[in-house]
């Protein structure tokens, strides 16, 4: 386990979000979804959320003066991507601020301030929210500030989420089953290089070390668009690829999952045939099976579904009634279902 004291990303949204008047820096790795807090944050508030990449920000893309002919002065305006022209509360998120260069660090500056915050010449409007977020100078990828904007920071570290916060966030986001089976498996994939132990890891993020790619909740998610399609290209191609976005390791891992996806009983006879239809007996295709049933099952499939995963070893039973009671779009799939219900009643300490 990590020793340093973090937050998750879910956390970190309940702190911004009900302490509006400071700025927030959030620091963790890279890809470990510290950008999706802004999400989080308009469903909290209500409020439309701006997304500004200031690493790729020159000065144009924030304020431009402009001269005023009357009083011979310059008056600055502001991008319109920063939503400020409505007078109505927003949300920015400052992402990669500490890599941005130093006079765009300069002119986003005073929305950092407490008293009077603004940008350019334009005021934020009231009750707006400001957020930051960054990888942290131990990542070693170019991360700075300097002391004037520390102090006017509340700085917290964010974990990565676990392969166990990851999933239920997966299903709810249609990622590839196949990448949900293979994490179920392999929980260390979503272990940090902070975690104690994690040196040998050949999976995540390592900051000493050159990596074509590393597993992460973003290049899972690039990772899944790629297995999704697989029809429309070969099994050279899909493995040069996944081994670009999550590393040649998982790569080779993911494969085998794959493999056992295309293997599997086809829905149809398993719906139809839930009593006599083959169970898988490796573990890989067995989660494999799982998490593509809770994709697929439906009100009219999910009574012989019940039938057919009552034949599946108690773990996997488990595995897919917890999941689909806590998806919450598909909930009332699984309770208008006499046995998913009596199942949850049975169980409802693990839920």
């Amino acid at each position: 386990m990590n020793n340093q004291l973090t937050v998750s990303l879910q956390q970190a949204a309940q702190l911004i979000a009900n302490c509006p008047e400071n700025r927030f820096l959030l620091e963790g790795e890279p890809g470990i979804g510290k950008s999706s807090i802004i999400k989080v944050l308009e469903e909290m508030t209500g409020y439309k959320g701006y997304y500004v990449d200031c690493a790729n920000l020159d000065l144009g893309d924030v304020t431009c003066p402009m001269p005023v002919k009357e009083t011979k002065t310059l008056e600055y305006f502001v991008n319109g991507n920063f939503g400020l022209q409505d007078g109505k509360p927003v949300i920015i998120m400052l992402d990669e601020f500490t890599k941005a260069s130093d006079p765009v660090k300069n002119t986003l500056h005073p929305l950092l301030e407490v008293r009077n915050p603004r940008l350019g010449n334009m005021p934020l409007p009231a009750g707006s929210i400001v957020f930051l977020t960054g990888n942290g100078s131990s990542v070693g990828v170019g991360d700075s500030l300097k002391a004037h904007t520390k102090m006017r920071l509340t700085v917290i570290k964010v974990r990565k989420p676990s392969a166990d916060e990851w999933l239920p966030w997966a299903s709810l986001n249609n990622i590839s089953p196949v990448i949900m089976a293979w994490v179920n498996r392999n929980a260390h994939a979503l272990a940090s290089y902070m975690d104690n132990d994690q040196a040998g890891n050949p999976y995540i993020f390592q900051p000493n070390l050159i990596q074509e790619g590393v597993v992460s909740p973003r290049t899972l998610e690039y990772a899944s668009n790629l297995v999704k399609r697989k029809e429309y290209y070969d099994d050279v191609a899909l493995h040069v690829s996944l081994s670009g976005t999550i590393g040649e390791a998982a790569a080779t891992s993911l494969a085998s999952y794959i493999r056992h996806n295309d293997l599997l009983p086809s829905w149809r006879s398993i719906i139809e045939h839930p009593t006599t239809t083959p169970v898988p007996e490796e573990q890989g295709a067995l989660a494999v099976l799982v998490y593509s049933a809770l994709e697929r099952v439906d009100r009219e499939t999910i009574s012989a579904w019940m039938v057919y995963s009552g034949r599946l070893e108690t773990e996997w039973q488990c595995i897919f009634n917890i999941a689909l009671a806590r998806n919450t779009p598909k909930q009332s799939v699984g309770f208008t279902c006499r046995e998913f219900a009596e199942w949850c009643s049975r169980n409802s300490d693990l839920l």
